[in-house]
């Protein structure tokens, strides 16, 4: 097949062109030439902004793809363009979507009132409200480290836009919170630190101890972005992608901590005993776990790195690339020695 991949050369972009071109595929990449190829020579290029991808129709047109996996959709306005330029042009779209489409979300966020949404969330699972998922300080933060995103962010209306036109039928992968060597977001790393650091006990407030958040490692995601690309049974369908494993936040620190010999305590505590940069504004009674029972009994996905293996590649990356700004007042350890000293009475 042909496959084009805008935004492709970024964090499960470039597993996902080594696969493709490991199966024998031709692949193109529509990217800003701010990232080395995953593969010099071996796919075509075209560099420019997504914002400018209806100037370049001819060219991309071209090349003729079978199949556009578009990872950098944020807002309708990028959906319209994309469905734009690539109707009559090729076959069918992957779009990368995202969890944060299920009203458990909003829940989380405190968006919307209401009921807790049960877990797992399925592909008809019920939606949040259209319109802002993140508070105006936090898109601006995430904007430093995603360029691509506009004020205009919202999974769920770019799933409407993309619905919307059946001249370009699109399969929508909703994502979990992914990690791995390259996360731009470094994940791990708060954990991570502490441990370096020594530190004999680790604190949660007890709601987000035990919260099930939904994560899934780089690797086994661009897996499945290949195989909703390459599978003719994946056009106009939607799925979850994510590790089957339920997880509590305190599980995955044990077995960060287990991967690095650690032998510390983690201890949860109510919400007035914690440190104050402990303490979360979110609802974590509600939990973000999906289901991905759909795309595995569809397309056959399933995990080729184990969880262990995952956890521990992910470790080594976040030991030689630390992030290059720390906010230190996150890491209060006096703060949190009063609370340990207080705890151990």
């Amino acid at each position: 097949m042909r496959v084009m991949l805008i935004g492709g050369t970024g964090f499960i972009g470039r597993h996902a062109v080594r696969e493709l071109l490991e199966s024998g595929h031709e692949v193109a990449l529509v990217h800003r030439g701010q990232t080395p190829l995953a593969a010099e020579g071996c796919v075509a290029e075209f560099i420019g902004e997504h914002s400018v991808l209806a100037d370049m129709r001819f060219e991309l047109a071209r090349w003729s793809p079978d199949v556009v996996v578009d990872f950098i959709l944020g807002s309708p306005a990028q959906a319209t363009v994309t469905l734009d330029v690539f109707r009559g042009v090729a076959r069918r779209l992957v779009a990368l979507s995202s969890g944060d489409v299920y009203r458990a979300m909003a829940v989380l966020h405190r968006l919307e009132s209401g009921p807790i949404e049960p877990i797992p969330l399925t592909e008809d699972s019920r939606l949040r409200t259209p319109g802002p998922t993140y508070s105006p300080a936090t898109l601006a933060k995430l904007r430093s480290t995603f360029p691509w995103l506009d004020q205009h962010y919202d999974k769920v209306r770019v799933e409407q836009t993309l619905r919307s036109d059946p001249a370009l039928p699109a399969t929508v992968l909703r994502l979990p919170m992914v990690y791995g060597p390259g996360d731009p977001l470094h994940r791990f790393f708060p954990v991570l630190k502490r441990i370096i650091d020594g530190r004999p006990a680790i604190l949660y407030e007890q709601s987000y101890a035990r919260s099930i958040p939904c994560r899934g490692y780089v690797e086994n995601v661009a897996h499945a972005v290949v195989l909703a690309a390459t599978r003719e049974e994946a056009t106009g369908r939607t799925y979850n992608v994510a590790d089957p494993f339920q997880f509590t936040e305190a599980q995955w620190t044990e077995k960060i901590g287990a991967a690095l010999r650690w032998y510390g305590r983690i201890l949860s505590l109510p919400r007035d005993q914690v440190p104050k940069h402990l303490v979360l504004p979110y609802n974590f009674a509600q939990h973000l776990f999906m289901d991905s029972t759909r795309i595995r009994a569809e397309l056959g996905y399933q995990e080729s790195v184990p969880v262990d293996v995952a956890i521990g590649r992910t470790i080594e990356w976040e030991q030689a690339n630390p992030p290059q700004r720390i906010d230190a007042s996150q890491f209060d350890y006096a703060a949190e020695d009063e609370v340990l000293k207080l705890a151990s009475v």
